[in-house]
């Protein structure tokens, strides 16, 4: 798949120190972590918009949603752990550009839209964690702003296999093209 580099942002999500770490299926953080390093790495060389997204709150947990749910996100007392929202080592570069979102999905309540808009993207590039929420959510959200989607595979991952491929089977092909890391190219 060969995309336009002037009119495309690689957008990555959640790739953060309190996120990448646990059980993830069906590839590890740290595994999608090294894809999208990559990935970020081809689109600098190429002069592409790279975007970084991280998830964080309030030590008092003020700025989070508190509707009732039958299995709300645990909220250890006293705030996430300090590092929780730094981004992986190595990921971030000097020209990136960072939003810090508050839920899952990456433009309600961000700039995102404001950055790319400005830069004149079309087409938005997705990977990161977790694949069924906030990768998800943005890529929902994106589509519905009119932005080209193409959803990286192998630079996802999430809490269960099916969970993944519930998004990848019967969400992302209404609403994007399907690629792996290999596969993308930039021109």
């Amino acid at each position: 798949m060969q995309l336009n580099a002037n009119t495309t942002a690689l957008v990555l999500i959640d790739l953060q120190k309190g996120i990448i770490g646990g059980d993830r299926r069906p590839y590890s953080g740290e595994q999608v972590v090294t894809v999208a390093k990559g990935l970020a790495d081809r689109f600098r060389q190429a002069g592409a918009t790279v975007v970084l997204v991280h998830v964080g709150f309030a030590a008092d947990w003020a700025d989070a949603l508190r509707q009732p749910v039958d299995s709300p996100a645990p909220r250890p007392d006293g705030g996430a752990p300090k590092d929780y929202s730094d981004f992986a080592d190595g990921l971030y570069a000097d020209g990136d550009i960072i939003i810090h979102k508050r839920n899952w999905g990456a433009f309600y309540g961000t700039p995102l839209d404001l950055h790319l808009r400005r830069r004149g993207i079309d087409t938005v590039v997705l990977a990161g964690i977790a694949t069924n929420y906030g990768v998800e959510s943005t890529a929902r959200d994106a589509w519905e702003r009119g932005y080209e989607l193409v959803i990286v595979e192998d630079a996802c991952t999430t809490v269960s296999e099916d969970a993944q491929t519930l998004s990848f089977k019967y969400v992302f092909p209404r609403i994007a093209r399907v690629t792996t890391s290999a596969n993308l190219k930039l021109g």
